[in-house]
């Protein structure tokens, strides 16, 4: 196991995400379908928020995500001019 409490809060999210990025490598080089791997993901993130904060904090925390989507933010192969 890894001691991450000396990285800054910007690194451990950096490292959070290469840790789950990994991981779904992993996954679909295993044969899992990453369309149902997303399905997964997707709700194993929102039942630890809600576990930790509530349903109504989440709705809330997840409510400007359409936008954000359709800004680019979870693009990985954005182009920029």
């Amino acid at each position: 196991m890894t001691d991450v409490s000396h990285l800054l809060e910007d690194d451990t999210k950096h490292l959070a995400l290469r840790y789950i990025l990994d991981a779904w490598e992993e996954a679909v080089h295993d044969g899992v379908d990453p369309d149902n791997l997303a399905t997964a993901a997707i709700f194993a993130a929102l039942s630890d928020l809600v576990a930790v904060y509530g349903e109504e904090n989440v709705a809330r925390m997840t409510s400007g995500l359409s936008d954000r989507i359709r800004y680019g933010e979870f693009s990985m192969n954005r182009v920029t001019q």
